[in-house]
């Protein structure tokens, strides 16, 4: 019987592993569907993001699908920064991690939104990627 206490909890951790990973799986599962609407797309913990044409759309990934959705257009975008630790890094040399990770869109309209990732060369990739798509929109 004390051997059998003894493995109660690594039982309950087991058992929590598995709902996380049942959890994630089902929020992927509901982005794969929402990013078949889009031409690129991307998905972390933190937010999804999709793009179709010159229109952005994000959001907060979760098990039924991504909820508080906004879009904005490339084409109202004033300009756009990497954000690593709340300061503006440069795009050729950003740092290799950090902890609060965002692209800044700064609007026309004095707006600006802020899409969280999770990685710094995931981030840095976007930024890049969206760069050039705004100099085609401009």
């Amino acid at each position: 019987m004390e051997r059998g206490l003894m493995w109660l909890p690594l039982l309950a951790i087991f058992i929590g592993l598995a709902w996380a990973g049942w959890n994630e799986y089902q929020k992927v599962e509901a982005y794969r569907v929402w990013a078949e609407q889009f031409a690129k797309a991307k998905y972390d913990i933190y937010a999804v993001l999709g793009q179709q044409e010159d229109c952005l759309t994000w959001g907060k990934p979760t098990r039924s699908g991504p909820v508080n959705l906004q879009s904005f257009s490339l084409k109202n975008v004033q300009s756009l920064r990497l954000l690593v630790n709340g300061a503006a890094v440069d795009l050729e040399s950003p740092p290799n991690s950090g902890s609060a990770i965002a692209l800044e869109f700064l609007l026309k309209d004095a707006e600006a939104v802020r899409v969280p990732f999770t990685e710094v060369p995931l981030a840095t990739k976007w930024a890049k990627y969206l760069q050039e798509e705004l100099q085609r929109f401009l």
